[in-house]
């Protein structure tokens, strides 16, 4: 059975010097669409919090019905895979939840479920974590304020390919980095599943210039095509909940 596809942005930044487009709203827009925005605010060793951009970190992937973490830069490569993970086992509970509203009552989520079915159900979970398909696009921050940063996220994205070939599900991954001297984005590594592409990726990088994140965002999200990747995993969901559940009877 195809376990459906679930589709992420991961926003690396500093959330610094944004301007145009408000980027809370564009995260917005962009969740309506079947894709969650998450968040990694990436501070240096010895920066002082900056609250305003901290905040906007935040508010962005809450938008999107995501995670965000903020980091120093040496602990950026374990928090993007924990957040891709987190935010994967995220978007698969609320699917499942919904589709336990379909089967019994509007009121009803995993946690309201009897004993025996709420493992069922958490097994079931488990097993669409493990082998549904993954689409990520990394959106990276290379203002100039990413200057010094770069090096740790280039080896965030090493960790994270090495974590993605682990699953059981298929991936895919993309590589964008904002702002660019013509464009808004730039896309450095079209969808592939091929790890051994990344390496080309890193000459590519180049870092100057401000942050016009909510306009990065709107761009980035048309690369994906969400509308059957998200029917197929709310399909999916459904029938493995309803099996599930009439198992139990």
């Amino acid at each position: 059975m195809n376990k459906g596809t679930v589709s992420q942005i991961l926003l690396i930044t500093d959330g610094c010097s944004n301007q145009g487009e408000d980027p809370v709203s564009v995260s917005q827009q962009i969740a309506q669409e079947g894709i969650t925005v998450n968040v990694i605010g990436v501070l240096e060793d010895d920066q002082t919090e900056d609250p305003t951009g901290l905040q906007e970190v935040n508010d962005i992937a809450e938008a999107g019905g995501g995670i965000s973490r903020i980091v120093y830069a040496d602990d950026l490569s374990e928090t993007v895979q924990m957040v891709t993970k987190q935010a994967m086992n995220q978007t698969i509970q609320g699917y499942v939840n919904k589709e336990l509203q379909q089967i019994f009552g509007k009121e009803t989520d995993e946690a309201s479920l009897p004993p025996e079915t709420r493992g069922e159900v958490q097994e079931v979970m488990e097993e669409l974590g493990e082998t549904c398909d993954l689409k990520v696009l990394v959106l990276v921050d290379t203002s100039a304020s990413m200057q010094n940063k770069m090096s740790s996220v280039k080896e965030s994205l090493d960790d994270l390919i090495l974590s993605l070939d682990a699953r059981a599900g298929s991936h895919y991954f993309s590589i964008y980095q904002f702002p660019t001297r013509k464009k808004v984005v730039k896309e450095l590594l079209d969808w592939t599943n091929d790890g051994n592409r990344l390496a080309k990726v890193f000459p590519k990088f180049a870092v100057g210039g401000i942050t016009p994140t909510g306009a990065a965002l709107k761009e980035a999200a048309k690369a994906f095509h969400v509308s059957m990747g998200d029917e197929v995993m709310r399909g999916a969901a459904y029938d493995v909940v309803d099996s599930s559940y009439r198992q139990s009877l």
